[in-house]
């Protein structure tokens, strides 16, 4: 854990902004304020502005962004295992046996939670973050740095549902919680999730890899599934690690994809019994393992809530050539 120290008068400034900000009920235990665009927890922004404000890239850094439930503890644990994979030694405990990877791998914003400043620079390189962050509220050293940005998406039906499950499931429930799926579904179609509107989160990554497709990957969690060796591969020459034949040949991609793989993640005691508190929420780790399938939407969503979802999608995505599920 790096090391931090206090920023208690720049929350003061934060709390008199977030004072004027537009709040809403929405999907999550609190009430979301908006900035920059996006819908933000109460907490969360705080960390966010932080961020902003105090946070210093190094080139070497590897950036994982996501909308929530969409992949990200895969996403995670898979550039972790390729960042080491001298620890895929048979003699060696790997790290993602014992540990959550949302331990390996932070959010970058929640190490600013609680108004502290942590001392980044004394972290290993490369040093590994997550954001849930939309591109155009990245910090910009990031963006200066030129370190690689990693996005992944998944069909928007199936992340509500994800969402919708996980929210459930957290140790906090409050009266701003949605009582029923469908009154949740109502505040996902209105962008009231957080890092939220959804479709617009995902439109500036995709903007973002076509401008500079040297510094962002635009990855589709349906098409990871589909075809995980293959983008396992990319995921190594984009961080810029490259797989050797030799390891090729050894069955290091293999054994990674194994080690990530939802069965075996899900099975380890570690994400059974395990669990972490970030900022307010306590989170069971077991709650990051529902299912992990593709398609899972189709035994929630009604027929009107399906075509809505593909109304909405395809009036976000119209004239950019993207499609989700």
């Amino acid at each position: 854990m790096a090391a931090s120290a206090p920023i208690a008068k720049e929350e003061e400034g934060e709390e008199e902004i977030m004072s004027i900000l537009p709040r809403v009920r929405g999907l999550w235990p609190e009430h979301l304020y908006q900035h920059q665009g996006f819908w933000y927890a109460g907490k969360y922004l705080h960390s966010v502005m932080a961020t902003q404000t105090h946070f210093i890239a190094h080139s070497s850094d590897i950036l994982l962004a996501t909308n929530p439930k969409c992949g990200t503890t895969w996403l995670k644990s898979l550039i972790f295992a390729i960042c080491n994979r001298k620890l895929m030694h048979p003699s060696t405990q790997h790290p993602l046996l014992t540990l959550n990877s949302h331990q390996l791998v932070p959010f970058l914003e929640l190490h600013y939670i609680d108004n502290q400043i942590p001392n980044l620079d004394i972290l290993p390189s490369p040093r590994l973050f997550a954001t849930h962050m939309p591109y155009s509220s990245i910090p910009q050293s990031v963006l200066d740095s030129g370190c690689p940005i990693i996005y992944m998406c998944r069909n928007p039906k199936d992340t509500f549902v994800s969402m919708w499950h996980f929210v459930n499931k957290l140790s906090i429930k409050e009266s701003t919680m949605p009582s029923t799926l469908e009154e949740a579904f109502e505040m996902f179609c209105n962008g009231a999730s957080n890092a939220g509107p959804f479709w617009d989160h995902v439109l500036e990554y995709w903007r973002a890899s076509l401008d500079r497709p040297h510094c962002v990957m635009f990855l589709k969690y349906e098409e990871m599934q589909a075809e995980t060796t293959v983008h396992v591969k990319r995921l190594a020459e984009f961080i810029r690690c490259p797989f050797s034949l030799e390891e090729e040949k050894e069955g290091v991609v293999d054994e990674i994809i194994r080690l990530c793989s939802f069965e075996n993640l899900s099975s380890l005691d570690v994400n059974k019994t395990g669990d972490a508190v970030f900022g307010k929420f306590e989170v069971k780790f077991h709650t990051y393992f529902r299912k992990g399938k593709v398609g899972d939407w189709s035994n929630y969503l009604t027929p009107d809530m399906i075509e809505r979802l593909d109304r909405i999608s395809e009036h976000k995505f119209h004239g950019y050539d993207l499609t989700l599920g």
